[in-house]
């Protein structure tokens, strides 16, 4: 499909820079098919779901995964930045370059903070092994395993995406607020950010009212900031994200379809990794491995009945996402209409519960 299908004019001033306040107080803008469009909050998610429902939340964790400092090639010193996405061994990280053109294999890299260019206690230092396409370079760090961890910890900063992080610096609330609150199995770059609006309070009144919870880990990767170049979906390639899905959750989630129940993926990462771990047959199978399933219209979903998600870039692989789910035109709509109704998009921004297109 043209890639231009999926473009659509956004303003400014619809881009959220901070998360609303409670988490669960954001709105959410309910999509069904056919249905007319309403205008709700996340924290009314317990009334429109059913009992025997279940949420599927992605549990990853984002790591403070971009690092500032200086390339130093004998006397001259330049400041670059990268941000780590794949680890590639005890001291080595693939990651994405800025300005990768500053970089050659065999430059020194120093992060963190100097003071009369000595490298502080804070400091960390690695050498550039490899030079890739798009800024990707393949960094070996002087410090390894957990001690390597615990400086990337100590100096690095939260990934924020690049439409909110050119518009204001990261701060140390990003630390609370880029993060969900069940986040536990570290790897990602980006949040999941559909779970970014729970609360401890609605995960209580969603038990309540008898709607279950799974967690699967699937570590967001750089692909989530990248946009789509080609001008066909078929010329689009996807970056590989590692995903897991236990023997456990999978057979929950089965029971819980056999007896009635609907699968709500909490995030279009939650969704993307389901959809990896389904047989033909819409049963979810235990997944470790792997995925780059890219989502279009035309494609036939098996396990996943409901979807909430925030609001998407133009042109964005997201976007086609979520128009395979409910449909290109109702998206479209959907979209003027929150963008006319003062809806805030990406990140930080509000949320939707989308329903699927009805198909014959």
């Amino acid at each position: 499909m043209r890639v231009d299908l999926f473009d659509f004019e956004l303003p400014e001033t619809s881009i959220a820079l901070r998360p609303a306040n409670p988490r669960d107080a954001a709105r959410l803008l309910v999509v069904k098919p056919g249905v007319a469009l309403d205008d709700r909050h996340v924290s009314d998610l317990p009334d429109l779901l059913r009992p025997g429902d279940v949420l599927v939340v992605n549990d990853t964790k984002v790591i403070p995964a971009e690092l500032r400092g200086e390339r130093i090639r004998g006397e001259h010193v330049t400041p670059v930045s990268v941000t780590l996405y794949e680890r590639s061994g005890p001291a080595r990280w693939r990651a994405f370059a800025r300005p990768a053109r500053r970089l050659s294999p065999g430059d020194r890299l120093r992060f963190g903070a100097t003071v009369d260019n000595a490298c502080l206690a804070a400091g960390l230092d690695a050498t550039v092994e490899e030079k890739g396409e798009g800024g990707d370079v393949l960094i070996r760090f002087d410090l390894s395993g957990p001690v390597l961890d615990e400086a990337v910890h100590a100096i690095g900063h939260m990934p924020l995406p690049p439409y909110i992080a050119a518009k204001r610096g990261e701060d140390a609330s990003d630390r609370a607020d880029y993060q969900t609150i069940y986040a536990r199995e570290e790897g990602a770059v980006a949040a999941p950010t559909a779970g970014l609006h729970f609360t401890d309070g609605l995960f209580e009144r969603l038990s309540a009212a008898g709607i279950g919870l799974q967690r699967v880990t699937l570590h967001v990767g750089p692909g989530t900031f990248l946009p789509v170049k080609a001008e066909d979906t078929a010329d689009h390639r996807m970056h590989a994200e590692w995903g897991t899905v236990s023997a456990d959750v999978a057979d929950a989630l089965n029971r819980a379809r056999a007896a009635g129940g609907r699968i709500v993926a909490v995030g279009t990462t939650s969704l993307r990794l389901l959809e990896s771990a389904a047989t033909d047959d819409g049963l979810v199978a235990p997944f470790s491995d792997e995925t780059s399933i890219f989502i279009t219209p035309g494609y036939r979903f098996k396990a996943v009945d409901i979807l909430m998600t925030n609001f998407h870039l133009p042109r964005s692989t997201l976007f086609m996402l979520v128009s395979a789910f409910s449909g290109r035109e109702t998206m479209v709509a959907a979209y003027r209409h929150a963008i006319d109704s003062g809806y805030r998009f990406y990140s930080y921004g509000d949320a939707s519960l989308l329903f699927p297109e009805i198909r014959p």
